[in-house]
């Protein structure tokens, strides 16, 4: 189901050829297999807040090469029966903030864990995970590592990302059958990377994906966060040909052909940050890998008079409709 009524016959028809790198099954097998082999809960305390119908954990986990990463844990107050959970993931530039700065989930019966992203809180919200890992690269979180998979800043947060989800369901309260992610932006990167790195997922929510179709995205985008690796290659000339080679191993779109959750996906029309057409080339891809005779349920709406921000609230309704529908017995 998608709202095919704003989407032009282009877009539902862009089923763009990503490049894929022949070991990246082997080279995301590896990274996880290095991070699983330490317990995933390193810290959980009890955060003491002013919401009287929520309670809130202060979470330490264990992500890429065991570095501490900081996350929110906070579910209904009262509640001490297993629920789903949904882990969500937060937005470029941005941390987990305080506890009390996300609150949809929680407020509607999730279990809801805000993972911290390293290094990058500062730009637009707070955070206290940091990056300890260097390597060459440009000033900004997209360039950090570029020009080494192995290095890039984002098989570290992706890997986080992963470990996300294993936290979770080592936390108490939760349903660990019914786990979910979601994201905006970078955020919804994030979960399109884990749809394809873990196999039973109960759902996806993904809005406006940055990481996805990325060459062409560099192309196309001129605001942060595609933009910066633009104006990275304009002083790195001779760099192009690493750079694309390292964003081959984190773009959404291998992610999303390897996916086999229900996945619901929200676009703006005049989105210039993450262009549309990169969001479809993952919708389009999405489930149809190793040539699966039958995808997983999949949704796509689009807001045909809006940008980044895309349907916001009105969205947000669609989400929490959807996800109370799948889960459903």
């Amino acid at each position: 189901m998608s709202d095919s009524a704003f989407i032009p016959d282009e877009l539902q028809r862009y089923v763009p050829e990503v490049a894929e790198p022949d070991d990246f099954d082997r080279f995301w097998r590896d990274t996880l297999a290095e991070a699983a082999a330490r317990p995933v809960l390193v810290d959980v305390r009890p955060e003491p807040t002013d919401l009287r119908l929520l309670d809130s954990w202060d979470v330490t986990f264990a992500g890429f090469g065991g570095d501490p990463v900081r996350a929110w844990y906070t579910r209904p107050a009262g509640r001490p029966e297993p629920l789903p959970a949904v882990v969500e993931y937060a937005g470029y530039g941005r941390g987990r903030g305080l506890p009390h700065e996300r609150l949809t989930w929680p407020v509607a019966g999730y279990a809801h864990l805000l993972m911290d992203n390293r290094g990058q809180a500062g730009q637009y919200g707070a955070g206290d995970t940091p990056d300890p890992h260097g390597a060459p690269g440009g000033p900004s979180p997209v360039t950090w590592g570029i020009h080494d998979p192995r290095d890039y800043h984002y098989r570290r947060l992706i890997t986080d990302a992963v470990r996300a989800v294993e936290a979770v369901r080592a936390l108490p309260g939760v349903d660990v059958d019914r786990v979910t992610v979601v994201g905006n932006s970078q955020g919804g990167g994030l979960a399109l990377a884990v749809a394809g790195l873990v196999a039973d997922l109960s759902a996806v929510l993904t809005t406006a994906p940055f990481l996805c179709d990325m060459r062409r995205a560099v192309q196309l985008s001129e605001p942060a966060p595609y933009g910066e690796i633009a104006r990275y290659l304009a002083v790195q000339r001779e760099a192009e040909e690493s750079v694309w080679r390292t964003l081959s191993y984190v773009d959404g779109v291998n992610f999303a052909r390897r996916a086999t959750a229900p996945a619901h996906f929200g676009v703006g029309r005049r989105d210039t940050v993450c262009p549309p057409r990169t969001a479809f080339a993952a919708y389009n891809h999405y489930g149809a890998g190793n040539g699966r005779p039958v995808r997983p349920e999949r949704e796509m709406h689009v807001y045909p008079f809006n940008g980044h921000e895309g349907g916001e609230a009105v969205h947000v309704r669609r989400q929490l409709r959807w996800l109370d529908s799948v889960l459903q017995p």
